[in-house]
């Protein structure tokens, strides 16, 4: 770390600060702002902000962070404010503190930031200019860093989060930013799988192995040797095929269906989940064992309503994308349109916006997205037509009915597309639609096969 701003204080304090910071480091320029000026900042990982507390101090973090994406930021008042606190480490400071403070709690904050720029910086040197994950979110953006200095070890990775968050894109972010980026990086959806096909699938088959064998295969692990393999959905893979997926990642080799020997593989897995684990594990769903040899490292993707700062530029995103597609221009976001993107919940995350944009691509000829291009208004009000609210004092049973119903009407009835928003397979959804004492009436009136 290099340089140490002091953002908005009055003069006295500023200097007293300025004072206790030249005994905690001294090797440290410190540089005074009393009017707060973010477009003045390094903009770089080697800095650490104290921040004056004020009425502004949310949308100030917030330029801080769009200027020096990877700093450091302290935050402190002349008095403590706990709804205050959570805010503003909600949008990325390090610490909320009322002053004065101790010479040895500024040293602490010091040695925070300089090992937060030394993580950020070999981070950038592995991430090799990938920017394959777009987020402007400053607590996603350090985890990213953590991503990439696990990314070159061996060791398997759990990517945890709801679906739609974009676990198979930070997989890949993985893979680019690990010693194997120049090796495969293979993606299989264990849920989509008929399971009866998997093992085949996953290890490969001789000629006349089954019926229909007519000539031998490799699976997606020999596909993958020397590179990546992601496991996607990997609590939906059946119980007998984990205890096989354990054999193989413990002995590093594979067993063909037909086959007389094994063959070595050496492939790098990651692996994800939108369920709880734990609960998979206790009803007896997902091998315990398979679960402490693939959590390595595990990493949590947040859902997109918990870093509204990546709303925007996704949305931006995936607007090019669909010009590049298209061929013509992509359209601007209007204010109040970026506005309604903001409130909106989205429950199915980073896919649910895709989608979003994709629609509101293809119906937008003045040049400029506007609120009635979203078609975001139904939506974002929860349905009751034909179920129960979901609210306080529901059961869990009449909740996912009543999400379920929600969810199948939100996409007008496209069992695919809501079974990707529900983070389930779409044997799971027509299982539990069949279940649902009102399943023929949404199967003959809402739900359209896909």
């Amino acid at each position: 770390m290099k340089q140490i701003y002091l953002l908005g204080f009055p003069v006295a304090i500023a200097s007293e600060l300025s004072i206790q910071l030249g005994r905690a480091a001294p090797e440290l320029p410190v540089e005074i702002m009393e009017q707060f000026q973010a477009e003045h900042l390094q903009a770089d990982s080697e800095t650490l902000c104290f921040l004056m507390d004020s009425h502004l101090a949310n949308l100030q973090a917030k330029q801080i962070f769009q200027h020096a994406p990877m700093a450091s930021l302290v935050i402190l008042a002349e008095q403590m404010n706990a709804d205050r606190a959570s805010q503003l480490m909600s949008a990325g400071a390090t610490d909320y503190r009322a002053m004065p403070c101790p010479d040895e709690i500024l040293g602490i904050y010091i040695r925070k930031a300089k090992h937060q720029a030394d993580l950020s910086s070999q981070a950038k040197k592995q991430r090799k200019g990938t920017n394959i994950f777009v987020t402007q979110d400053v607590e996603t953006r350090r985890l990213l860093d953590h991503v990439a200095l696990v990314a070159p070890s061996r060791a398997s990775i759990l990517v945890l989060g709801e679906s739609g968050t974009g676990k198979e894109r930070l997989s890949q972010y993985v893979h680019q930013c690990s010693n194997r980026h120049d090796s495969t990086f293979v993606a299989v959806n264990c849920a989509a799988i008929p399971e009866g096909m998997i093992e085949a699938e996953l290890f490969g088959h001789e000629k006349g192995a089954f019926t229909g064998a007519t000539g031998s295969r490799p699976g997606k692990f020999e596909i993958a040797h020397g590179g990546t393999l992601l496991l996607d959905e990997i609590t939906e893979m059946p119980m007998h095929m984990q205890a096989k997926l354990l054999r193989v990642i413990q002995e590093g080799e594979v067993d063909r269906l037909g086959g007389n020997s094994p063959i070595k593989v050496d492939v790098r897995i990651i692996a994800t989940s939108n369920r709880d684990i734990n609960e998979a594990i206790a009803k007896g769903e997902f091998r315990q064992d398979l679960y402490y040899r693939l959590n390595v490292v595990t990493v949590f993707l947040p859902p997109l309503r918990n870093r509204p700062d990546d709303i925007g530029p996704l949305a931006e995103h995936f607007l090019k994308r669909f010009s590049e597609m298209y061929g013509r221009p992509a359209p601007s976001i209007s204010n109040s349109c970026l506005k309604h993107l903001q409130q909106y919940n989205w429950p199915g995350n980073a896919r649910e916006i895709e989608n979003c944009m994709h629609r509101s691509f293809l119906i937008c000829t003045e040049g400029q997205l506007q609120v009635e291009h979203l078609n975001l208004d139904n939506a974002a009000e929860p349905s009751n037509a034909g179920g129960n609210e979901i609210k306080a004092g529901i059961s869990i049973h009449d909740m996912e009915q009543a999400l379920i119903k929600q969810t199948v009407q939100h996409v007008k009835g496209n069992r695919t597309e809501a079974a990707k928003l529900l983070g389930i397979s779409i044997r799971t959804l027509r299982n539990k639609l069949r279940e649902m004492d009102s399943g023929t009436l949404i199967a003959d009136k809402m739900v359209s096969s896909v």
